[in-house]
């Protein structure tokens, strides 16, 4: 790929000088007052149950959506925009007190079908479709990069909306509007809402952008886009060692899976799994010589075709991937997310 031996991989990685990190200021500085409504004890609740650190516009976004209904600050955006704040909202608002789980796993709370460990839930829209809207983190321990949306039911694309939740609900919104076209049902709750939106965000210094100048920046550090569009970013050093590219071009990889998928016996199976086999021998020479890249490109793949007959090939390229970028956290959400991946039961707080 063109450019990559100019990437500083001390910017994709850990706790240095990451996208989160960069936005975390940048959130601190446009808001010096934290939002009022959030208690210490939640944040310190959601790290432990999580064990992710959430970034500020979730909070200023719990709290906005507080002052719009009182009552029920998940439901604030039902009527409107057919939104329900879910997975993180579920604990600011204490109804993991109240779950009829006694043993709810909360980096499964909303994780969809074809969630990557990469991706958490925090909006749900149409059931029909399972579209949800999730921060995308590149690392366990950096902020989200992006905010992005999925339609379980379509497929595994996770298309950018923005970095903040603001965004991701203002250009969802404006969406709307514009299927409705000229349809004026509904329409002076969404202008109303679509205003109330913009002056906060503006206030607090959140971006409405679809892409910032930190989502472009990102961009430039992705190595392959993989089946769900969103890219993966790992260290690449300057003389190139960090990833390289799969043997297959995406098109010859689909084309791979689905003669396994659609084998009709054991061994036709077995047969249509070598191109497979050969491109895991290709990883560990990869992985031997620090090109983590690949093992983690060719699981997100697999993963992302979305059939059971890969799962014991992720599990054998994933979690290793992830251990090598010291990202060991996603590979425990991985294993945990393959033993009860279903297209239901996606809400831990529910009877299972």
């Amino acid at each position: 790929m063109t450019g990559r031996a100019k990437r500083k991989p001390k910017a994709v990685q850990g706790k240095g000088t990451n996208n989160g990190e960069v936005k975390k200021a940048r959130s601190e500085e446009s808001n010096d007052v934290p939002p009022s409504g959030v208690k210490s004890e939640q944040r310190d609740e959601l790290m432990q149950l999580y064990s992710f650190q959430m970034p500020e516009d979730l909070y200023h976004f719990w709290e906005f959506c507080s002052d719009l209904c009182t009552d029920n600050p998940r439901g604030a955006l039902k009527d409107s925009l057919g939104l329900q704040l879910v997975g993180p909202f579920d604990i600011l608002a204490g109804a993991h007190k109240n779950s009829k789980n006694s043993q709810p796993k909360f980096h499964l709370h909303w994780r969809y079908f074809y969630d990557p460990p990469e991706f958490q839930t925090i909006l749900t829209g149409s059931e029909d479709s399972q579209h949800h809207i999730g921060y995308y983190r590149d690392t366990p321990d950096s902020l989200p990069s992006f905010v992005g949306e999925n339609e379980a039911k379509k497929g595994c694309t996770i298309t950018q909306m923005g970095d903040n939740v603001f965004a991701a609900v203002y250009l969802y919104l404006l969406r709307k509007r514009k299927e409705r076209g000229s349809k004026k049902t509904g329409d002076e709750a969404l202008e109303t809402l679509e205003a109330k939106l913009r002056d906060k965000a503006q206030t607090l210094g959140f971006s409405l952008e679809q892409k910032t100048k930190d989502m472009k920046q990102r961009d430039k550090k992705v190595v392959t886009k993989t089946f769900h569009g969103a890219g993966i970013v790992v260290p690449v050093d300057k003389n190139d060692v960090g990833y390289r590219e799969l043997p297959e071009t995406d098109a010859g990889l689909k084309k791979i899976c689905k003669a396994i998928v659609e084998a009709r016996t054991d061994e036709e199976r077995v047969k249509a799994f070598g191109p497979i086999q050969e491109m895991i021998t290709f990883v560990q020479f990869a992985n031997d010589e620090c090109d983590y890249g690949m093992g983690y490109e060719l699981g997100i793949d697999l993963f992302c075709y979305g059939s059971h007959y890969f799962h014991k090939v992720i599990k054998q390229l994933l979690p290793m991937a992830y251990s090598l970028l010291k990202r060991n956290f996603f590979g425990e959400i991985l294993e945990a997310h393959l033993s009860s991946r279903s297209h239901d039961n996606i809400d831990q707080l529910s009877a299972h």
